[in-house]
C-alpha cells in the first residue's frame, strides 16, 4: 500500500488540499496492490491528510472482496495507531516497511515495496492521470481503475 500527490487542474474546487512535504496542490492516491502490482483497492482524498489518516478509505474497500488476505505491506507514513484499528477490525496484519538505519540518507531498494512503486509509474503512461482534471474525487478514481483496466488487459494479451 502507498499513496502520491497528483496536482489538480485550476478548475477543480472539490476534494482539493495541500501535501505540505511535496508542496503540492491536489489529491492524494492510495493504491492496495496484489504482488503482481495489480490494484486491489483505489482511493482518492484531499492531499492534505496524512497517510494514515487516508488508509482506511482503502482498506476498507477490501473487506468483502479479498477473505484470504493475511497481510499489507506499506511504507513508513502508515505507522501508528493504523495497524492495531487495521488488526482490530479485519484480523490482517499491516507491516510497515521501513529504511534500514545504517544509510537513511541513500536510495534503497525496498523488499517488497518496488511492486506498488512499479505500478504508480504504469500509470505514469497515461497523460489523463498526471494532472488531476476530475471535478470530482470518485471520477479521478474511476480513471484510475479504467487505466489499471487497460494494463491488466494488455498484460494478459501478451
Amino acid at each position: 500500500m502507498d499513496s502520491r500527490s497528483v496536482k489538480t487542474s485550476h478548475h477543480v474546487d472539490s476534494d482539493r488540499g495541500i501535501d505540505g512535504n511535496k508542496k503540492i496542490k491536489g489529491r492524494k492516491e492510495h493504491i492496495i496492490v496484489d504482488t503482481l502490482g495489480l490494484p486491489l483497492a483505489v482511493a482518492i482524498h484531499e492531499a492534505n491528510l496524512h497517510d494514515s489518516k487516508g488508509a482506511p478509505q482503502a482498506i476498507e474497500k477490501l473487506a468483502y472482496k479479498f477473505p484470504r488476505l493475511v497481510k499489507i505491506l506499506a511504507d513508513g507514513g502508515y505507522r501508528g495507531d493504523l495497524a492495531d484499528w487495521v488488526k482490530k477490525k479485519f484480523g490482517w496484519i499491516l507491516e510497515v516497511v521501513l529504511r534500514p538505519d545504517e544509510c537513511p540518507s541513500k536510495f534503497q531498494v525496498l523488499p517488497k515495496r518496488w511492486i506498488v512503486e512499479r505500478s504508480f509509474s504504469w500509470l505514469e503512461n497515461f497523460r489523463r492521470l498526471t494532472i488531476d482534471y476530475e471535478f470530482l474525487a470518485e471520477t479521478a478514481e474511476a480513471m484510475v481503475q479504467i487505466a489499471f483496466i487497460q494494463i491488466m488487459l494488455n498484460r494478459f494479451i501478451e
